[in-house]
Protein backbone atom coordinates (compact mmCIF):
# COMPACT_ATOMS: atom_id res chain seq x y z
CA UNK A 1 0.00 0.00 0.00
CA UNK A 2 1.34 3.38 -0.99
CA UNK A 3 0.82 5.66 1.98
CA UNK A 4 1.09 8.75 -0.23
CA UNK A 5 -2.36 8.00 -1.63
CA UNK A 6 -5.30 9.82 -0.17
CA UNK A 7 -6.82 8.16 2.85
CA UNK A 8 -9.94 10.33 3.01
CA UNK A 9 -13.13 9.21 1.28
CA UNK A 10 -16.76 10.37 1.36
CA UNK A 11 -19.76 8.48 0.04
CA UNK A 12 -23.51 8.77 0.50
CA UNK A 13 -25.06 6.31 2.91
CA UNK A 14 -28.75 5.42 2.74
CA UNK A 15 -30.45 4.95 6.11
CA UNK A 16 -33.55 2.77 6.07
CA UNK A 17 -35.60 2.59 9.29
CA UNK A 18 -36.18 -0.98 10.48
CA UNK A 19 -39.70 -1.96 11.63
CA UNK A 20 -38.36 -3.12 15.00
CA UNK A 21 -36.30 0.06 15.46
CA UNK A 22 -32.87 1.11 14.38
CA UNK A 23 -31.54 1.54 10.88
CA UNK A 24 -30.20 -0.55 8.05
CA UNK A 25 -27.46 1.42 6.28
CA UNK A 26 -25.95 0.79 2.87
CA UNK A 27 -23.62 2.56 0.46
CA UNK A 28 -24.93 2.49 -3.13
CA UNK A 29 -21.46 3.21 -4.58
CA UNK A 30 -19.57 0.50 -2.65
CA UNK A 31 -20.52 -3.12 -3.37
CA UNK A 32 -21.50 -5.15 -0.30
CA UNK A 33 -20.96 -2.25 2.09
CA UNK A 34 -23.71 -2.19 4.66
CA UNK A 35 -24.20 -2.04 8.41
CA UNK A 36 -26.83 -1.13 10.97
CA UNK A 37 -27.31 0.94 14.09
CA UNK A 38 -29.86 1.19 16.87
CA UNK A 39 -29.78 5.00 16.73
CA UNK A 40 -28.76 7.55 14.12
CA UNK A 41 -25.62 8.31 16.12
CA UNK A 42 -24.64 4.65 16.34
CA UNK A 43 -25.49 4.22 12.66
CA UNK A 44 -23.20 7.09 11.69
CA UNK A 45 -20.34 5.57 13.66
CA UNK A 46 -20.93 2.07 12.29
CA UNK A 47 -21.23 3.44 8.74
CA UNK A 48 -17.90 5.22 9.04
CA UNK A 49 -16.19 2.02 10.21
CA UNK A 50 -17.83 -0.13 7.53
CA UNK A 51 -16.92 2.34 4.79
CA UNK A 52 -13.28 2.61 5.89
CA UNK A 53 -12.87 -1.17 6.03
CA UNK A 54 -14.52 -1.80 2.65
CA UNK A 55 -12.61 0.96 0.84
CA UNK A 56 -9.35 -0.25 2.34
CA UNK A 57 -9.86 -3.95 1.54
CA UNK A 58 -11.66 -3.63 -1.81
CA UNK A 59 -9.72 -0.76 -3.36
CA UNK A 60 -6.55 0.28 -1.56
CA UNK A 61 -5.31 -3.26 -0.92
CA UNK A 62 -6.20 -4.51 -4.40
CA UNK A 63 -4.94 -1.44 -6.25
CA UNK A 64 -8.33 -0.90 -7.88
CA UNK A 65 -9.53 2.69 -8.15
CA UNK A 66 -12.28 3.62 -5.71
CA UNK A 67 -15.56 4.48 -7.44
CA UNK A 68 -16.79 8.01 -7.77
CA UNK A 69 -19.21 9.26 -5.17
CA UNK A 70 -22.79 9.70 -6.37
CA UNK A 71 -24.32 13.06 -5.46
CA UNK A 72 -27.07 12.54 -2.89
CA UNK A 73 -29.62 14.39 -5.04
CA UNK A 74 -29.17 11.67 -7.72
CA UNK A 75 -30.04 8.80 -5.37
CA UNK A 76 -33.47 7.21 -5.62
CA UNK A 77 -34.72 7.01 -2.06
CA UNK A 78 -37.86 5.35 -0.78
CA UNK A 79 -40.36 7.42 1.16
CA UNK A 80 -38.99 6.43 4.59
CA UNK A 81 -35.26 6.59 3.71
CA UNK A 82 -32.77 9.39 4.03
CA UNK A 83 -29.19 9.77 2.86
CA UNK A 84 -26.17 11.56 4.24
CA UNK A 85 -22.52 11.67 3.33
CA UNK A 86 -20.18 9.58 5.44
CA UNK A 87 -16.50 10.50 5.47
CA UNK A 88 -13.83 8.08 6.55
CA UNK A 89 -10.08 7.91 6.86
CA UNK A 90 -8.53 4.55 6.00
CA UNK A 91 -5.28 5.17 7.88
CA UNK A 92 -6.51 3.26 10.94
CA UNK A 93 -7.49 0.29 8.75
CA UNK A 94 -4.08 0.41 7.09
CA UNK A 95 -2.44 0.21 10.50
CA UNK A 96 -4.72 -2.49 11.84
CA UNK A 97 -5.00 -4.75 8.82
CA UNK A 98 -1.97 -3.90 6.71
CA UNK A 99 0.61 -6.63 6.31
CA UNK A 100 3.65 -4.60 5.29
CA UNK A 101 6.65 -5.85 7.25
CA UNK A 102 8.97 -3.45 9.04
CA UNK A 103 12.53 -4.52 9.75
CA UNK A 104 13.65 -4.15 13.38
CA UNK A 105 17.08 -4.63 14.86
CA UNK A 106 17.29 -5.93 18.40
CA UNK A 107 19.79 -7.43 20.78
CA UNK A 108 19.49 -10.44 23.05
CA UNK A 109 22.06 -12.27 25.17
CA UNK A 110 24.20 -14.67 23.18
CA UNK A 111 23.21 -17.67 25.31
CA UNK A 112 19.51 -16.94 24.60
CA UNK A 113 20.18 -16.64 20.88
CA UNK A 114 22.08 -19.94 20.88
CA UNK A 115 19.31 -21.75 22.74
CA UNK A 116 16.64 -20.36 20.42
CA UNK A 117 18.64 -21.23 17.31
CA UNK A 118 19.06 -24.80 18.59
CA UNK A 119 15.26 -25.05 18.80
CA UNK A 120 14.71 -23.46 15.35
CA UNK A 121 12.72 -20.61 16.90
CA UNK A 122 11.29 -18.07 14.43
CA UNK A 123 12.39 -14.82 16.08
CA UNK A 124 10.04 -12.64 14.04
CA UNK A 125 7.01 -14.74 14.92
CA UNK A 126 7.92 -14.85 18.63
CA UNK A 127 8.35 -11.07 18.70
CA UNK A 128 5.03 -10.52 16.88
CA UNK A 129 3.20 -12.87 19.24
CA UNK A 130 4.76 -11.26 22.32
CA UNK A 131 3.94 -7.74 21.11
CA UNK A 132 0.33 -8.69 20.35
CA UNK A 133 -0.04 -10.22 23.80
CA UNK A 134 1.61 -7.23 25.50
CA UNK A 135 -0.56 -4.77 23.57
CA UNK A 136 -3.69 -6.90 23.92
CA UNK A 137 -4.35 -6.92 20.17
CA UNK A 138 -4.97 -9.76 17.75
Amino acid sequence: MNNTKSSIYAYPAVFTPEPEGGFYIHFPDIDNCFTCGNTIEEGLMMAKDALALMVYTNYEETGLPAPSSTPIKELRLKKNEFATYIACDTIECRRKFGSKAVKKTLTIPEWLNDAAMKENINFSQVLQDALKEKLNVS
